[in-house]
């Protein structure tokens, strides 16, 4: 069973947290060690946002955890170093509007003692209550709409890139072209691996923009496809991109699913016998 959490910042680190695609990050102390190190994948996570919002402003999912001393929130860029270098990745099932913080935020008095504490492990009873108040009052079903086929393999592609220390990003904007995901060896430094995800979608657009990555920075060029879509692929690749048809290399979407299937496995046995 998910373990629940109290997540609890100021305004500021949760707007960043929301622009970088839904990251949190803990202190380097012994008890933020323990807890990340009990943050499982498929935790689940109630925001807490501190005064003058001083209430739960939604929820959401643990995806995956990774440790990173590259500087995110406005006090890290400050100081030039992480503060909170553990950290985490999760998915956002709900979220108040931002400008609808201050107003519609849920407050619980059950919360009011237990909010000074910081990141705190909840009751599941606790955090299945936090979601029912937000849904009623949302109007909304509990279920949210589920994840695309096109969004799982982006997310799975990130981490896989994590896991080979690079630093992975999704949705990697640049002379105005999105790129679905890069993997950088560090954080200043350009693409060294592009790849762009196609489900279905415009063939001819995504293998131009990954044609510009490979002008641009010289980058390992990935196309993920259905296996329908690798004749028209192999079409384009023989005339109008012809030119990079040596360079990029063509993946079938269930081929991501199980590198990263084998390669989550492997990462976890390291992480179980203390070698990571």
């Amino acid at each position: 069973m998910p373990s629940w959490w109290l997540v609890i910042g100021s305004r500021e680190n949760w707007g960043t947290a929301f622009l970088s695609k839904g990251i949190w990050g803990l202190k380097d102390s012994q008890r933020h060690r323990r807890i990340w190190e009990e943050l499982s994948s498929g935790d689940k996570i109630v925001f807490y946002a501190t005064k003058p919002v001083g209430g739960i402003i939604g929820y959401g999912t643990v995806v995956t955890k990774f440790r990173q001393d590259t500087p995110l929130w406005p006090e890290e860029m400050k100081k030039g170093s992480a503060i909170w270098p553990y950290r985490f990745e999760f998915d956002v099932s709900y979220l108040i509007p931002k400008d609808k913080w201050d107003k519609d935020r849920l407050v619980l008095d059950e919360l009011k003692n237990i909010v000074r504490g910081g990141f705190q492990r909840i009751t599941e009873s606790m955090g299945m209550k936090i979601i029912s108040i937000l849904n009623v009052a949302e109007g909304k079903k509990e279920d949210v709409s589920p994840i695309s086929l096109h969004d799982e393999i982006k997310r799975k592609l990130v981490e896989i890139g994590r896991i080979q220390k690079f630093v992975a990003q999704s949705e990697y904007t640049t002379n105005g072209a999105r790129l679905d995901v890069v993997w950088r060896r560090v954080e200043q430094g350009v693409p060294t691996y592009v790849f762009e995800v196609q489900v279905g979608g415009d063939l001819y657009h995504a293998i131009g923009k990954l044609k510009h990555a490979f002008d641009l920075w010289n980058s390992n060029i990935f196309l993920i496809v259905g296996e329908e879509d690798i004749p028209k692929a192999r079409e384009l690749l023989a005339g109008t991109y012809h030119e990079i048809s040596n360079r990029i290399k063509l993946i079938e979407l269930q081929k991501v699913e199980e590198l990263f299937r084998l390669k989550k496995a492997y990462h976890d046995f390291e992480e179980a016998i203390g070698i990571i």
